[in-house]
């Protein structure tokens, strides 16, 4: 909230985290009173205070330096790009994970869910996608759900749907980011396609949300994981996600391994 106090903003982001003043002055270890008079405007908490409140809230590093410049102090974390040569070393790791993951898909992604790199058995993939959601910057949901993306060719669509809004609801609530609610929006507009009501009826997996993709290359079946960086002081880490597709089946496996063969 622009101009907002920062005793407005510890005060919706401990609500955000449904927990009382009580609660979050036990956590850490402050007056519910001095939390009040903070909240109220009545007192100006130090700023070692300010970064005990923020961690017990698990407030998102961006959003702290939004609640030190509310307070009067110094942003405390640097939010450089990617390619800085200060990040060579994440970088680095990065490019690593994505392709030792190969010949299985993953990409890494910002805290808008835009694609920021990506292995080489990606591509085949979202081929089938309007190059024009394929231009840079690629927004991965956008891409996922978009009529003239990949929501033509995902066979298990009101699943898959169902699951990534959910994904994007958490995100949201954790974070408060105004661009993922309009992101959001956006994404619950979109129609089914017309394969959807037929797909929506058929076996689910118990065990975890499958993508199911119907290919030239036949169906692939996938369960994804999600990896960040540990202990990030970078607000660009800290916002990094690595999005890992497994192949559900052996069959799934086999293709891509054959589609890996083919490149080489």
């Amino acid at each position: 909230m622009p101009g907002a106090t920062v005793g407005t903003l510890l005060r919706e982001w401990r609500q955000r985290r449904r927990m009382s003043q009580l609660d979050l002055a036990g956590e850490a270890d402050v007056s519910t009173r001095h939390l009040s008079f903070v909240e109220s405007g009545r007192s100006l908490p130090s700023r070692e205070m300010l970064m005990r409140l923020a961690e017990q809230l698990d407030v998102p590093l961006r959003e702290r330096n939004t609640l030190l410049i509310a307070a009067g102090y110094a942003p405390l974390y640097r939010e450089r790009a990617l390619a800085d040569p200060q990040l060579a070393a994440a970088r680095r790791a990065v490019d690593l994970v994505l392709k030792g993951h190969e010949p299985y898909p993953a990409l890494a992604i910002d805290r808008h869910w835009t694609m920021v790199a990506a292995n080489a058995a990606l591509a085949p993939l979202v081929a089938a996608a309007d190059p024009e959601l394929l231009a840079p910057p690629v927004n991965v949901l956008r891409l996922s759900m978009h009529p003239r993306g990949l929501a033509g060719i995902v066979d298990n669509w009101h699943e898959w749907r169902a699951h990534l809004l959910a994904r994007l609801r958490r995100q949201i609530e954790v974070s408060g980011d105004a661009a993922l609610v309009a992101l959001l929006a956006e994404l619950e507009a979109y129609p089914a396609p017309a394969h959807a009501e037929q797909a929506a009826r058929g076996e689910t997996d118990p065990v975890v949300v499958p993508l199911r993709m119907r290919t030239s290359h036949g169906v692939l079946s996938f369960f994804s994981t999600t990896t960040v960086f540990g202990t990030p002081v970078d607000i660009t880490l800290s916002e990094l996600a690595i999005e890992a597709l497994f192949p559900a089946d052996e069959a799934t496996a086999n293709i891509l391994r054959q589609l890996a063969d083919a490149r080489r």
